[in-house]
């Protein structure tokens, strides 16, 4: 495969979080060194925005394949056998990031319906949550691009 399979919206993403952690860190420091007092906001919105850098890098990670996995067993198989471990692996990922998906939306239509703000700002906390099912239901997209990749041989591991 030539150059890297892309993942472009959630490498962007996790670049805006990385970039508005930095800055709102930054600036706490600097108000913290100057007045002895800090924003309130910093910690909450970090919080937030490292998950959102996880998730997105994940997806970037899955979809390059540069995720861990022991190859030792995949690499010994005859080839009608590596194809049927990669589906396994990709069934078993796909099965737990669909569970993350159903389940982050239902608790953040839960959190919508409930109205609950955060409590340190007091903002809905299903925006927050929000982020959960999207991103998971990215991974589950880039691991279905991922299989078909490593199936038809586009993509292979390293020795």
């Amino acid at each position: 495969m030539k150059g890297f399979p892309d993942a472009r919206p959630e490498r962007w993403l996790g670049a805006l979080a990385l970039i508005i952690i930095s800055s709102i860190s930054l600036g706490n420091v600097i108000t913290r060194y100057l007045t002895g007092g800090s924003f309130s906001f910093t910690e909450e919105f970090s919080v937030f925005l490292l998950v959102v850098l996880t998730f997105a890098g994940a997806s970037v990670a899955l979809r390059r394949n540069r995720h861990i996995r022991i190859g030792f067993l995949e690499r010994a198989l005859p080839l009608k056998y590596r194809r049927a471990l990669i589906l396994f692996q990709a069934l078993c990922g796909a099965t737990v990031l669909g569970l993350i998906t159903w389940y982050g939306g239902k608790m953040a239509w839960q959190e919508y319906q409930w109205e609950s703000l955060s409590p340190g700002l007091g903002l809905p906390q299903w925006w927050y949550l929000v982020w959960l099912p999207v991103l998971s239901a990215a991974m589950v997209w880039r691991l279905c691009q991922q299989t078909a990749d490593r199936l038809t041989g586009r993509l292979t591991d390293e020795p």
